[in-house]
């Protein structure tokens, strides 16, 4: 057994570096001389003897080379063919030949020499033809190998175009596999960022208050821990579900929850418009839910806003959503930096055909904009 995968890896590697089996080398290298050693003269025969080696060093060296020495090489292979074929009756090189211009990448390379091949290969057949009669009794090898001399090179060329499409459409697909997984890493952190910050939001603010309240109201100061424990649970429990299957939020729910943020953080709030989406937009819901929540977080943790208006419009090309305070609005806001969790919700929203936008003027107006008509479509695809 370990003799023939020896063998099979001497053939493998002699097909890489020639382009044919060895078996198909040992009877192409056998065939010139019974041509050649039928004149009888000794020059003749040593001349066609070291064409047969010239053909063959050149061929191997061209397979191997890279650049022009490709296109030298074919050019003496062809010379070397000629040569045999008005000396010697010997047209079968050009079968070589063909297999070496199908192999070539270059469209016009390619076309070039397929060109120039199939007149020289007609012209040379057609002397030998009539000059060798050796030729003339093998009248049909002669006409398939013409005929194969044609179609070699376009079958060949073809099939290892196709297989080059096939391994670019490879290499293609694992790219994208990639940016899926990166994309969904991505997304991952982002929504474990979203959904922490915000239940670590209420819980420090509730912690705050309830140190406030402990030596004023003891009994409101347990009724806060209570629910900072009750938030803690919550908080552990709605991460155990992003990881066990990154469950998709909804709006509605999602409003709820910034209601209970809103209202620990005693901010006053209005909330209008319909936050109720169908069922096609379940992903748009879920990213305009996710990007709710950090909008909201951040109101509650750096704007020292005393109130928050939230904004829902549900268009038949878009759906927007606008979340607006009156608190210390945006440093240098007429060069807004998109950082944090901002950077975040504009990538949702860009994996939605969504944008963001951002005022800050005597507090700051955030806006998010999701065309559902293309999402839609896309949705479902």
């Amino acid at each position: 057994m370990k003799g023939l995968t020896g063998m099979g890896k001497i053939q493998k590697q002699f097909r890489q570096s020639t382009g044919l089996s060895p078996y198909i080398w040992m009877f192409l290298s056998i065939l010139p001389f019974y041509f050649i050693f039928q004149t009888p003269a000794v020059l003749e025969g040593v001349f066609g003897v070291l064409l047969v080696i010239g053909f063959f060093l050149s061929y191997v060296l061209s397979f191997s080379s890279r650049g022009w020495m490709i296109y030298v090489g074919l050019g003496i292979q062809l010379g070397i063919s000629v040569l045999l074929s008005f000396f010697f009756g010997y047209v079968y090189f050009y079968l070589l030949i063909a297999y070496f211009i199908g192999q070539l990448m270059q469209k016009s390379a390619f076309i070039t020499f397929y060109s120039i091949l199939i007149p020289v290969k007609v012209i040379s057949s057609y002397y030998a033809f009539i000059t060798f009669e050796i030729l003339q009794i093998q009248l049909p090898f002669l006409l398939l190998s013409t005929v194969a001399v044609i179609l070699l090179p376009v079958n060949t060329y073809s099939k290892l175009k196709e297989e080059r499409l096939e391994d670019q459409l490879a290499f293609a697909n694992q790219k994208i596999a990639e940016l899926i997984k990166l994309e969904e890493r991505e997304r991952i952190s982002r929504d474990l960022h979203d959904t922490l910050g915000q239940k670590l939001s209420m819980i420090g603010i509730k912690s705050e208050l309830a140190a406030k309240l402990v030596s004023k109201n003891h009994e409101r100061a347990e009724e806060e821990i209570k629910e900072v424990q009750q938030t803690a649970r919550s908080a552990l429990k709605e991460l155990r579900e992003l990881v066990a299957d990154m469950r998709l939020s909804r709006l509605t729910e999602e409003v709820e929850r910034v209601k209970q943020l809103l209202d620990a953080a005693g901010i006053h709030y209005t909330i209008t418009g319909e936050h109720d989406f169908p069922e096609s937009l379940s992903r748009s819901d879920h990213i305009i839910s996710m990007c709710l929540k950090e909008a909201v977080n951040n109101v509650v943790r750096h704007s020292h806003a005393k109130k928050c208006a939230i904004t829902i419009r549900q268009e038949p090309e878009e759906v927007s959503i606008i979340v607006e305070d009156n608190g210390k609005g945006l440093p240098g806001h007429s060069d807004i930096r998109y950082g944090g969790g901002l950077q975040g919700m504009k990538e949702r929203l860009q994996a939605i055909d969504g944008t963001l936008d951002i005022q800050s003027n005597n507090g700051t107006s955030l806006t998010m904009r999701i065309p559902t008509g293309i999402r839609s479509e896309k949705e479902g695809e």
